[in-house]
Protein backbone atom coordinates (compact mmCIF):
# COMPACT_ATOMS: atom_id res chain seq x y z
CA UNK A 1 0.00 0.00 0.00
CA UNK A 2 2.87 2.24 0.86
CA UNK A 3 4.33 1.95 -2.63
CA UNK A 4 1.31 2.40 -4.60
CA UNK A 5 -0.12 5.23 -2.10
CA UNK A 6 -3.36 3.38 -1.66
CA UNK A 7 -5.42 4.89 0.89
CA UNK A 8 -8.38 2.19 0.55
CA UNK A 9 -7.14 -1.25 -0.37
CA UNK A 10 -10.01 -4.21 -1.02
CA UNK A 11 -9.83 -7.71 -0.64
CA UNK A 12 -11.75 -10.80 -2.07
CA UNK A 13 -12.01 -14.17 -0.70
CA UNK A 14 -10.29 -13.07 2.94
CA UNK A 15 -12.04 -16.89 4.46
CA UNK A 16 -12.56 -14.59 7.64
CA UNK A 17 -15.41 -15.21 9.13
CA UNK A 18 -17.33 -13.05 11.39
CA UNK A 19 -16.93 -9.82 10.93
CA UNK A 20 -14.99 -6.94 12.90
CA UNK A 21 -12.44 -4.88 12.76
CA UNK A 22 -8.48 -5.55 13.66
CA UNK A 23 -5.08 -3.55 13.54
CA UNK A 24 -2.48 -4.19 11.20
CA UNK A 25 1.32 -3.69 10.90
CA UNK A 26 2.28 0.11 10.33
CA UNK A 27 -1.10 1.73 11.40
CA UNK A 28 -3.19 0.37 8.90
CA UNK A 29 -6.94 -1.12 10.16
CA UNK A 30 -8.84 -3.73 8.46
CA UNK A 31 -12.61 -3.88 8.54
CA UNK A 32 -13.86 -7.71 7.33
CA UNK A 33 -16.86 -9.16 6.56
CA UNK A 34 -17.80 -13.13 6.31
CA UNK A 35 -19.67 -16.34 7.04
CA UNK A 36 -20.88 -17.11 10.04
CA UNK A 37 -18.40 -18.21 13.11
CA UNK A 38 -19.26 -21.78 12.51
CA UNK A 39 -19.28 -21.99 9.27
CA UNK A 40 -17.04 -23.48 6.33
CA UNK A 41 -14.23 -20.45 5.73
CA UNK A 42 -14.85 -19.71 2.29
CA UNK A 43 -15.75 -16.39 0.50
CA UNK A 44 -15.37 -13.19 2.48
CA UNK A 45 -14.16 -9.45 1.82
CA UNK A 46 -12.53 -7.03 3.46
CA UNK A 47 -11.22 -3.33 3.53
CA UNK A 48 -7.44 -2.25 4.25
CA UNK A 49 -7.73 1.35 5.53
CA UNK A 50 -4.05 3.61 5.79
CA UNK A 51 -4.33 5.98 8.81
CA UNK A 52 -5.88 8.93 6.65
CA UNK A 53 -8.86 6.39 5.42
CA UNK A 54 -9.25 4.95 8.91
CA UNK A 55 -9.53 9.17 10.05
CA UNK A 56 -11.99 9.94 7.76
CA UNK A 57 -14.17 6.73 7.87
CA UNK A 58 -17.71 7.75 9.17
CA UNK A 59 -19.89 4.03 9.08
CA UNK A 60 -19.33 0.78 7.91
CA UNK A 61 -21.41 -2.44 7.49
CA UNK A 62 -20.76 -5.74 7.04
CA UNK A 63 -23.92 -7.05 4.29
CA UNK A 64 -22.67 -10.33 4.10
CA UNK A 65 -20.07 -12.83 2.99
CA UNK A 66 -19.46 -11.23 -0.30
CA UNK A 67 -20.42 -7.60 0.22
CA UNK A 68 -18.65 -5.08 3.11
CA UNK A 69 -19.89 -1.56 2.43
CA UNK A 70 -18.01 1.82 4.06
CA UNK A 71 -18.60 5.41 4.07
CA UNK A 72 -16.00 8.12 3.95
CA UNK A 73 -15.34 11.60 4.54
CA UNK A 74 -15.72 14.88 6.89
CA UNK A 75 -18.84 16.44 8.67
CA UNK A 76 -16.81 19.38 9.51
CA UNK A 77 -15.84 20.27 5.31
CA UNK A 78 -17.77 20.71 2.42
CA UNK A 79 -16.06 17.20 0.91
CA UNK A 80 -18.49 14.97 -1.45
CA UNK A 81 -18.89 11.97 0.59
CA UNK A 82 -17.84 8.45 -0.20
CA UNK A 83 -19.02 5.22 -0.13
CA UNK A 84 -17.14 2.09 -1.19
CA UNK A 85 -18.70 -1.05 -1.69
CA UNK A 86 -16.23 -4.04 -1.72
CA UNK A 87 -17.45 -7.43 -3.22
CA UNK A 88 -16.50 -10.45 -4.18
CA UNK A 89 -19.21 -12.29 -7.19
CA UNK A 90 -20.19 -16.22 -7.77
CA UNK A 91 -18.41 -17.44 -10.85
CA UNK A 92 -19.36 -17.70 -14.02
CA UNK A 93 -19.93 -21.40 -13.40
CA UNK A 94 -22.13 -20.41 -10.61
CA UNK A 95 -25.73 -21.47 -10.47
CA UNK A 96 -28.25 -18.83 -12.00
CA UNK A 97 -29.74 -18.92 -8.00
CA UNK A 98 -26.93 -18.15 -6.40
CA UNK A 99 -26.16 -15.18 -8.92
CA UNK A 100 -29.42 -13.84 -8.64
CA UNK A 101 -29.12 -13.68 -4.73
CA UNK A 102 -25.56 -11.65 -5.57
CA UNK A 103 -26.71 -9.21 -7.61
CA UNK A 104 -30.25 -8.81 -5.82
CA UNK A 105 -28.21 -8.15 -2.31
CA UNK A 106 -25.55 -6.22 -3.82
CA UNK A 107 -28.43 -3.58 -5.90
CA UNK A 108 -30.36 -3.30 -2.35
CA UNK A 109 -26.87 -1.88 -0.94
CA UNK A 110 -26.93 0.29 -3.63
CA UNK A 111 -29.95 1.59 -3.88
CA UNK A 112 -29.90 2.17 0.67
CA UNK A 113 -26.42 4.90 -0.49
CA UNK A 114 -27.20 8.26 -0.20
CA UNK A 115 -28.13 9.97 -3.59
CA UNK A 116 -25.52 12.48 -2.80
CA UNK A 117 -22.63 10.70 -2.03
CA UNK A 118 -20.01 8.97 -4.66
CA UNK A 119 -20.44 5.65 -4.89
CA UNK A 120 -16.99 3.44 -5.73
CA UNK A 121 -18.12 -0.44 -6.54
CA UNK A 122 -15.31 -2.82 -7.07
CA UNK A 123 -13.85 -6.28 -5.94
CA UNK A 124 -13.68 -9.97 -7.74
CA UNK A 125 -16.60 -9.43 -10.14
CA UNK A 126 -15.55 -12.53 -12.15
CA UNK A 127 -17.05 -10.64 -15.02
CA UNK A 128 -15.43 -10.92 -18.68
CA UNK A 129 -17.06 -7.53 -20.21
CA UNK A 130 -15.02 -7.96 -23.69
CA UNK A 131 -13.59 -5.05 -26.12
CA UNK A 132 -17.31 -4.69 -27.71
CA UNK A 133 -18.91 -1.70 -26.30
CA UNK A 134 -22.03 -1.54 -28.82
CA UNK A 135 -25.47 -0.60 -26.71
CA UNK A 136 -23.50 -0.66 -23.82
CA UNK A 137 -21.77 2.77 -24.19
CA UNK A 138 -23.66 3.72 -21.15
CA UNK A 139 -21.73 1.89 -18.78
CA UNK A 140 -18.47 0.84 -20.40
CA UNK A 141 -15.91 2.66 -22.25
CA UNK A 142 -14.16 1.48 -25.50
CA UNK A 143 -10.86 0.16 -24.36
CA UNK A 144 -11.99 -3.37 -22.61
CA UNK A 145 -9.68 -6.17 -22.55
CA UNK A 146 -9.81 -8.43 -25.80
CA UNK A 147 -12.56 -11.17 -25.36
CA UNK A 148 -16.02 -11.27 -25.20
CA UNK A 149 -18.49 -10.74 -22.84
CA UNK A 150 -19.64 -13.50 -20.84
CA UNK A 151 -22.97 -14.60 -18.41
CA UNK A 152 -21.52 -12.26 -15.35
CA UNK A 153 -20.37 -9.65 -17.84
CA UNK A 154 -24.07 -8.88 -18.98
CA UNK A 155 -25.10 -9.35 -15.29
CA UNK A 156 -22.83 -6.67 -13.87
CA UNK A 157 -23.80 -4.17 -16.15
CA UNK A 158 -27.25 -4.16 -15.93
CA UNK A 159 -25.98 -3.46 -12.14
CA UNK A 160 -24.27 -0.39 -13.46
CA UNK A 161 -26.81 0.70 -15.97
CA UNK A 162 -29.63 0.21 -13.12
CA UNK A 163 -27.54 2.47 -10.94
CA UNK A 164 -25.88 4.83 -12.95
CA UNK A 165 -21.95 3.43 -12.58
CA UNK A 166 -19.39 3.59 -15.51
CA UNK A 167 -16.73 0.36 -15.18
CA UNK A 168 -13.38 2.18 -14.99
CA UNK A 169 -11.02 -0.59 -16.38
CA UNK A 170 -12.77 0.19 -19.83
CA UNK A 171 -12.54 3.68 -20.00
CA UNK A 172 -9.04 4.06 -20.09
CA UNK A 173 -6.37 3.41 -22.89
CA UNK A 174 -3.55 1.11 -21.80
CA UNK A 175 -1.80 -2.11 -23.70
CA UNK A 176 -3.48 -5.21 -23.23
CA UNK A 177 -1.11 -6.46 -20.52
CA UNK A 178 -2.11 -4.05 -18.03
CA UNK A 179 -5.83 -4.57 -18.31
CA UNK A 180 -5.52 -8.07 -17.36
CA UNK A 181 -6.21 -8.77 -13.85
CA UNK A 182 -6.63 -12.79 -14.05
CA UNK A 183 -4.05 -15.89 -15.19
CA UNK A 184 -5.28 -18.95 -14.74
CA UNK A 185 -2.72 -21.55 -13.29
CA UNK A 186 -1.39 -22.82 -16.48
CA UNK A 187 -0.55 -19.61 -17.96
CA UNK A 188 -2.51 -19.94 -20.96
CA UNK A 189 -6.26 -18.12 -19.73
CA UNK A 190 -6.01 -13.96 -19.36
CA UNK A 191 -9.10 -12.35 -18.61
CA UNK A 192 -10.14 -8.85 -16.87
CA UNK A 193 -12.41 -9.92 -14.49
CA UNK A 194 -11.97 -7.31 -11.41
CA UNK A 195 -13.40 -3.86 -11.43
CA UNK A 196 -13.21 -0.34 -10.20
CA UNK A 197 -16.59 1.02 -11.44
CA UNK A 198 -17.99 4.63 -9.92
CA UNK A 199 -20.88 6.94 -10.38
CA UNK A 200 -21.57 8.13 -13.63
CA UNK A 201 -21.84 11.67 -12.31
CA UNK A 202 -18.21 11.48 -11.08
CA UNK A 203 -16.58 9.82 -14.06
CA UNK A 204 -14.40 12.83 -14.52
CA UNK A 205 -13.29 12.40 -10.19
CA UNK A 206 -11.35 8.95 -11.76
CA UNK A 207 -8.13 9.33 -13.78
CA UNK A 208 -6.88 5.98 -13.89
CA UNK A 209 -7.63 2.61 -13.77
CA UNK A 210 -4.95 -0.23 -14.48
CA UNK A 211 -3.33 -3.51 -13.21
CA UNK A 212 -0.05 -3.41 -11.63
CA UNK A 213 1.68 -6.40 -12.15
CA UNK A 214 4.68 -5.67 -9.98
CA UNK A 215 2.80 -5.80 -7.01
CA UNK A 216 3.67 -9.12 -4.79
CA UNK A 217 0.32 -10.06 -3.27
CA UNK A 218 0.72 -13.54 -3.83
CA UNK A 219 -2.30 -14.18 -5.73
CA UNK A 220 -3.32 -15.09 -9.35
CA UNK A 221 -5.15 -12.09 -9.92
CA UNK A 222 -3.11 -8.80 -10.29
CA UNK A 223 -3.32 -5.65 -7.83
CA UNK A 224 -5.86 -3.27 -9.87
CA UNK A 225 -5.35 0.01 -8.84
CA UNK A 226 -7.54 3.37 -9.28
CA UNK A 227 -6.66 6.69 -8.99
CA UNK A 228 -9.29 9.33 -7.92
CA UNK A 229 -9.42 12.74 -7.49
CA UNK A 230 -11.71 14.50 -4.81
CA UNK A 231 -12.13 18.12 -5.69
CA UNK A 232 -12.71 20.51 -2.53
CA UNK A 233 -16.08 22.32 -3.00
CA UNK A 234 -15.74 25.32 -1.44
CA UNK A 235 -18.11 28.62 -1.56
CA UNK A 236 -18.21 31.69 -3.97
CA UNK A 237 -16.54 34.71 -2.47
CA UNK A 238 -19.47 37.63 -2.20
CA UNK A 239 -17.79 40.03 -4.49
CA UNK A 240 -16.83 43.27 -2.24
CA UNK A 241 -19.53 46.03 -2.49
CA UNK A 242 -19.04 48.82 -4.37
CA UNK A 243 -17.34 52.20 -3.24
CA UNK A 244 -18.98 55.06 -3.24
CA UNK A 245 -17.98 58.34 -5.01
CA UNK A 246 -18.81 61.71 -4.41
CA UNK A 247 -17.61 64.78 -6.15
CA UNK A 248 -15.45 66.09 -4.46
CA UNK A 249 -14.22 69.04 -6.94
CA UNK A 250 -16.94 70.81 -5.91
CA UNK A 251 -14.51 71.86 -2.64
CA UNK A 252 -12.40 73.53 -4.92
CA UNK A 253 -15.26 76.01 -5.27
CA UNK A 254 -15.16 78.43 -2.08
CA UNK A 255 -17.91 79.00 -0.93
CA UNK A 256 -19.09 75.02 -1.30
CA UNK A 257 -16.00 74.48 0.50
CA UNK A 258 -16.38 77.13 3.55
CA UNK A 259 -20.26 75.96 3.74
CA UNK A 260 -19.00 72.32 3.50
CA UNK A 261 -16.20 73.13 6.82
CA UNK A 262 -18.70 75.01 8.96
CA UNK A 263 -21.25 71.80 8.49
CA UNK A 264 -18.52 69.75 9.18
CA UNK A 265 -17.11 71.51 12.58
CA UNK A 266 -20.76 71.91 13.82
CA UNK A 267 -21.36 68.08 13.31
CA UNK A 268 -18.37 67.14 15.20
CA UNK A 269 -19.29 69.70 18.24
CA UNK A 270 -22.59 67.52 18.65
CA UNK A 271 -20.07 64.77 18.56
CA UNK A 272 -18.05 66.00 21.40
CA UNK A 273 -21.40 65.58 24.02
CA UNK A 274 -21.33 61.60 23.70
CA UNK A 275 -19.39 60.49 26.10
CA UNK A 276 -18.92 56.59 27.28
CA UNK A 277 -18.46 55.60 23.79
CA UNK A 278 -16.69 52.65 22.04
CA UNK A 279 -13.74 53.59 19.28
CA UNK A 280 -16.09 51.83 16.70
CA UNK A 281 -19.04 53.73 17.76
CA UNK A 282 -17.81 56.76 17.56
CA UNK A 283 -15.95 55.96 14.13
CA UNK A 284 -19.34 54.97 12.99
CA UNK A 285 -20.51 58.39 13.64
CA UNK A 286 -18.13 60.73 12.36
CA UNK A 287 -18.18 58.79 9.05
CA UNK A 288 -21.46 59.14 9.23
CA UNK A 289 -21.89 62.56 9.65
CA UNK A 290 -19.52 63.22 6.55
CA UNK A 291 -21.33 60.76 4.56
CA UNK A 292 -24.54 62.61 5.44
CA UNK A 293 -22.73 66.16 4.38
CA UNK A 294 -21.92 64.87 1.42
CA UNK A 295 -24.81 63.51 0.01
CA UNK A 296 -26.70 66.71 1.18
CA UNK A 297 -24.47 68.72 -0.76
CA UNK A 298 -23.82 66.94 -3.63
CA UNK A 299 -26.47 64.29 -4.02
CA UNK A 300 -26.40 60.62 -4.85
CA UNK A 301 -23.11 58.95 -5.08
CA UNK A 302 -21.66 57.46 -7.42
CA UNK A 303 -21.47 53.89 -7.32
CA UNK A 304 -18.15 52.64 -8.75
CA UNK A 305 -18.51 49.93 -10.94
CA UNK A 306 -17.62 46.42 -9.64
CA UNK A 307 -15.27 45.26 -12.13
CA UNK A 308 -15.25 41.76 -10.03
CA UNK A 309 -16.91 39.04 -10.53
CA UNK A 310 -17.75 35.77 -8.75
CA UNK A 311 -14.73 33.56 -8.85
CA UNK A 312 -14.62 29.88 -6.91
CA UNK A 313 -11.28 29.57 -5.22
CA UNK A 314 -9.92 26.11 -5.66
CA UNK A 315 -7.79 24.14 -3.59
CA UNK A 316 -5.31 21.51 -3.89
CA UNK A 317 -7.13 18.63 -5.17
CA UNK A 318 -6.76 15.39 -3.11
CA UNK A 319 -5.89 11.97 -4.78
CA UNK A 320 -6.83 9.27 -3.16
CA UNK A 321 -6.25 5.38 -4.59
CA UNK A 322 -8.33 2.89 -4.39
Amino acid sequence: MQEYNIHILGLSETRWNGFGETQCDFGYSLLYSGKEEDATREYGVGLLLSRSAKSSLLSWKPVSERIICARYGHDSTRVRKVTVIQCYAPTNSASTDVKSQFYEQLGHTLKGIKKQDIVILMGDINAKMGNDNVDREYYMGQYGATGTINENGELFGDLCSTHGLVIGGTLFKHKECHKVTWISPDGKTKNQIDHVAISKTWRSSLLDVRNKRGADIDSDHHLVVAEVRLKIAVPHRKPDKAARKFYIRKLEDSNCREKFSLSLKNSFELLKEIEDEQMDETWDRIRGAIIKLLRKYWGIPIQSKNLGCQQSFGQPSRRDNF
